[in-house]
């Protein structure tokens, strides 16, 4: 299986401040999320990705929130064994991130 590809959180910021459309996927838990997340990331909690992965683009980039980097990796490697080949996982997740925040 492909190793998943992590992506730094100042290159996301960047790519935000410059306008690029992103899609950003926060598998948090719904209390977590609520404390703050970075603005128009979709929520799907790790728990109910089994359930609602298809809402995901396949042919888009996504990058895969959480905490702290562990749960967004190991829903990177659920998608990519549906053939998902352009998932990208926040390094650090939240705990990383020094952009926005939207609560």
């Amino acid at each position: 299986m492909s190793k998943v590809i992590n992506i730094h959180p100042l290159d996301v910021k960047e790519r935000l401040k410059s306008g690029e459309k992103l899609t950003l996927i926060d598998v948090r838990e719904s209390e977590e999320v609520a404390a703050g997340r970075i603005p128009g990331s979709k929520h799907i909690s790790l728990s109910e990705l089994q359930h609602r992965w298809q809402e995901i683009d396949p042919n888009e980039e996504a990058i895969i929130v959480c905490r702290s980097g562990n749960r967004s990796g190991m829903a990177c490697e659920f998608l990519m064994g549906r053939g998902y080949d352009k998932v990208k996982n926040l390094m650090g997740g939240m705990n990383g991130w020094q952009g926005d925040v939207e609560r």
